[in-house]
């Protein structure tokens, strides 16, 4: 490959120096770039740029920070990988391919922030570097650090949060020596000077410095001190574990800006459990309230589809009822989920996909809204960007639709289909079917194309 101006051209921007001619201070607006080295070589953890944390890749999750900055210009990913590079094109972030001299475990950071910067084909006042092993980047701590550089109040500001802790070393004999402090001297936390630890997460450097000293701490240095929440950073299996759990339990979405929706069916349409007469017939049971979700997104003509491991009449029935479509006796989930959201014409990136299990975790690879309903294994619950407050059967699905936006001129009624056996009394209704028909080949039935009128179009 010929690394040479290989940069990805920058986005559009709405951004215009209006500055007064006659000060020549303010002749030219501040810019400031912010780069992302994202090497493919990891050892601790393969490929650890692209693992998900809450269903986004954690190169994804520093374009995002970057690009929520308002100080922030232009956002790079510097890297050695194909997979990388298509990763953050897809997340919105130009790309410099890394020639291999500085790609390799000895190579620098610096030497990937200089080699881009002079790729850029325009200067930049200031550069932010960021990492992508830091999951929590707060954009306000961000755009605090690169005002503190604009204003002179710094050359070098990075990331650090408080820290407590008495450091020890061994020395040559394997004899415990104390760092930093007298280990006879046990001061109170409060009578104790403050120390900081690097997060690691940005550093906001003056970018003529930088290049001069070719390092990234030089003249003023100064300290954007981060809460202990934002300071996680993933340095192997446990680390991405641990901020995966987090994530799981403290980040929630509004709102899920999606083209489409598709989810399993048993353990999220229903409780994963089946009433079993002594026949071998089957029941089980779906919330009513899950069906007018899924009404307002079809009229809007929001593509939903059923995708399930099993091939039931129940579940035809169920979408049939719902007009939309339906795909069963499906070994390979995200084989197929690939195929319909290609024959869709739709962003991977905005399709959403609700499972319980860990057949679904497949599928979540998919997509880039990977939804987990409240009762879901550990494992779907931690690879999940979004968990529901609802369990499987009992309003999940609402609860996803709900969290849909969809035109407010959706207001077409669609016509009514019954069912074979409905509890008027009770929230939820029951469809009899007979017992599982063996796998075969997955059957696809298509519910809804006459019904999409107003299909979101994908750029």
């Amino acid at each position: 490959m010929n690394y040479q101006s290989t940069l990805t051209p920058p986005a559009p921007t709405d951004r215009v120096a209006t500055a007064p001619a006659d000060d020549e201070s303010a002749a030219r607006q501040h810019r400031a770039v912010a780069i992302i080295p994202a090497r493919g070589g990891s050892k601790g953890i393969p490929l650890k740029n692209l693992q998900k944390v809450a269903g986004v890749s954690l190169l994804a999750r520093a374009i995002n920070a970057a690009k929520s900055t308002p100080s922030i210009d232009r956002v790079v990913v510097s890297t050695d990988h194909d997979g990388i590079a298509a990763e953050a094109i897809r997340a919105g972030a130009e790309v410099s391919h890394r020639p291999a001299d500085i790609a390799g475990d000895s190579a620098t950071s610096e030497s990937a922030l200089i080699y881009t910067l002079a790729n850029l084909g325009e200067e930049f006042d200031t550069t932010v570097f960021m990492q992508c092993t830091s999951p929590f980047i707060d954009s306000a701590s961000i755009d605090n650090a690169v005002a503190a550089v604009r204003d002179g109040e710094a050359d070098v500001v990075f990331s650090a949060v408080e820290d407590h802790s008495f450091l020890w070393r061994l020395d040559d004999g394997e004899s415990a020596v104390a760092v930093g402090h007298e280990a006879s001297f046990r001061p109170r936390r409060q009578d104790r000077a403050k120390h900081y630890n690097e997060t690691g997460a940005f550093y906001v450097m003056r970018t003529d410095g930088l290049l001069e000293n070719e390092h990234r701490f030089f003249g003023r240095v100064t300290i954007e001190e981060v809460p202990p929440e934002h300071a996680r950073e993933i340095d192997d299996m446990s680390d991405l574990s641990l901020v995966r759990a987090i994530a799981s339990t403290q980040e929630t979405a509004q709102v899920i800006d999606v083209d489409a929706l598709v989810t399993d069916f048993d353990g999220v349409h229903t409780d994963d459990g089946a009433y079993v007469d002594e026949d071998g017939n089957e029941q089980v049971r779906v919330h009513r309230g899950d069906g007018m979700g899924v009404s307002r997104l079809v009229t809007s003509g929001l593509p939903v589809m059923i995708l399930s491991k099993e091939r039931n009449p129940v579940v035809t029935r169920r979408a049939q009822k719902l007009h939309v479509d339906v795909t069963q006796g499906v070994d390979n989930k995200a084989k197929v989920l690939q195929s319909w959201i290609a024959d869709q014409g739709l962003d991977p990136a905005r399709v959403a996909y609700v499972g319980n299990d860990i057949n679904d975790l497949e599928a979540f690879d998919v997509v880039g809204w990977p939804i987990a309903v409240a009762d879901a294994h550990p494992k779907v619950l931690a690879a999940a960007r979004v968990v529901l407050d609802r369990s499987g059967g009992r309003g999940a699905v609402r609860e996803a639709c709900d969290l849909i936006p969809v035109p407010n001129q959706a207001t077409n009624q669609l016509p009514a289909r019954t069912l074979t056996s409905v509890l008027g009394s009770d929230p939820h209704q029951t469809i009899t079917h007979r017992p599982s028909i063996p796998q075969q080949q997955p059957l696809l039935t298509n519910h809804a194309e006459d019904l999409r009128t107003n299909r979101k179009q994908v750029s």
